[in-house]
């Protein structure tokens, strides 16, 4: 085996139930010490530090004063964009750089702490964290909305995932009804992990028929029960070495978990601008580059983590890679967003740990998905026992074709894909239509409470409306 081929050699998952809890450095330097400590790697020897985008606060130096809590002085050091699909991309570069000799060994890293500023804001007082950034820097995404998204209030994924999920509810012909279930069927299973999980958010087992049957949506048809739970307060931390290192650190075989191959690719970055509302066009040449890379196929897999922020985001993947939503493997090994706990960009170090730690305890091989944004990028990788493939890289292997997008337009249309917005009480506030129009699609709100009403009871997809505008906000009524 080449010296330089890259091992996962240390993992460390934290979760704070009591709050107010630490703030997101102090759970970024306990993780690394602890992962590092699995590793039989002192801190101070890394090469390399990355640190996931956290949503919880902004720090001057994140990457610096983690450093410097550490005592460490690394060549390699990055903080990433905000999205699902952060935690592998930094994860493939530190594999790639101890590949290629640049470094001996990383660490990634990442927490956020949202449920403890909840607990502050809840009581009135400001967050009395260290080192805050100032002025502060702008919000970590790539891009920015849309600005026709934005007139239309379209940007909560709760939202623009519940547009999809529409979108492919009407593409298989299935009923409002029925489409509730099966997502209690496939969703259950996903509890039951959970539960088992010591580091789960959500560790209450719930049956499919209690998910079907919640009636508390945030953004419909999708209820707070199968919906990814944003404020918590977890972290985690992974360390990769070359082989090398990992001999002279005295890390046994059984500990090593190797990235056998992964890959990087892009669906359209507007929701409206998908060709197809309720599928993926990226997520099948994503995995199959992972998968290819790997030598390995999905029957291969002996235990799967697909990335589970909303159901539709469970579902585009099933029908992309050939998966059975009910396979016997399950479709995680945290127990899912929903229910082990969606920490902003951060899930993915999560189900990583938990599978590497299912490796080393039971030797195969694995399959980590990430999704970034609103279903936009996607990231899949093989976690193998065993060394072997090529690693890939962040180039992405797919970017999808764009539907145009028409800014203001009046006249009639056919809805594509919806959702009907609620508030904090419950109540239905507005609807938001993706409206297939001459030339391309647009954008559009519902505000009548007989309308918002229709459209939770009935399937919508399909249906002429008629659209007026005042040049930035277009109104559908039928």
């Amino acid at each position: 085996m080449d010296p330089r081929t890259p091992c996962l050699i240390g993992i460390a998952q934290r979760t704070i139930r009591e709050q107010p809890g630490p703030e997101p450095l102090d759970l970024w330097e306990e993780t690394a010490r602890a992962a590092a400590g699995d590793a039989r790697l002192p801190v101070e020897r890394l090469d390399s530090i990355q640190i996931v985008y956290t949503d919880s606060w902004q720090y001057d130096t994140p990457v610096g004063r983690l450093a410097e809590r550490l005592g460490a002085t690394p060549r390699h050091r990055a903080y990433s964009k905000v999205g699902g699909t952060a935690p592998q991309l930094l994860i493939g570069e530190a594999a790639a750089r101890i590949a290629a000799g640049d470094i001996e060994s990383a660490l990634v890293t990442g927490a956020e702490a949202l449920a403890t500023r909840r607990a502050y804001r809840q009581a009135g007082e400001h967050v009395p964290w260290s080192h805050p950034a100032v002025p502060k820097p702008p919000y970590g995404w790539e891009r920015p909305p849309h600005p026709s998204a934005l007139a239309h209030a379209l940007f909560l994924p709760v939202h623009t995932y519940a547009i999809m999920e529409t979108a492919r509810r009407a593409a298989f012909g299935l009923m409002v009804g029925e489409e509730m279930r099966d997502r209690g069927r496939m969703m259950a299973p996903m509890t039951e992990v959970a539960a088992a999980n010591p580091y789960a958010w959500r560790r209450t087992v719930r049956t499919a028929d209690e998910l079907a049957h919640d009636d508390r949506f945030v953004g419909w048809p999708y209820a707070r029960s199968t919906v990814a739970v944003l404020e918590v307060d977890q972290a985690a931390a992974v360390v990769l070495a070359g082989t090398r290192l990992a001999d002279r650190l005295g890390v046994p075989a059984e500990q090593r978990v190797y990235l056998r191959g992964w890959a990087y690719g892009e669906d359209t970055w507007e929701v409206a601008a998908r060709p197809a509302l309720g599928a993926s066009e990226a997520i099948g040449d994503v995995a199959g580059a992972a998968f290819r890379r790997a030598g390995l196929g999905l029957d291969d897999m002996d235990a799967l983590d697909i990335y589970s922020c909303f159901a539709v985001a469970l579902r585009q993947a099933c029908d992309a890679i050939g998966l059975d939503s009910l396979d016997r493997r399950g479709l995680t090994v945290t127990g899912g967003l929903p229910y082990a706990g969606g920490p902003a960009s951060d899930y993915v170090l999560h189900s990583t740990a938990t599978m590497a730690g299912l490796l080393r305890a039971r030797p195969g091989h694995g399959l980590v998905s990430g999704v970034g944004m609103h279903l936009t990028k996607h990231t899949y990788a093989v976690w193998s026992s065993e060394p072997g493939g090529r690693l890939g890289s962040a180039s992405p292997v797919f970017v999808a074709e764009e539907v145009p997008l028409v800014d203001a337009f009046e006249g009639d249309g056919v809805v594509a894909g919806y959702t009907v917005a609620h508030a904090r009480d419950g109540a239905a506030e507005r609807g938001i239509l993706v409206v297939d129009v001459p030339g391309g699609r647009a954008y559009a709100v519902v505000e009548q409470a007989e309308l918002l009403a229709e459209a939770e009871s009935r399937e919508l997809v399909g249906q002429r409306v008629r659209l007026v505008t005042d040049g930035k906000v277009n109104v559908a009524a039928w």
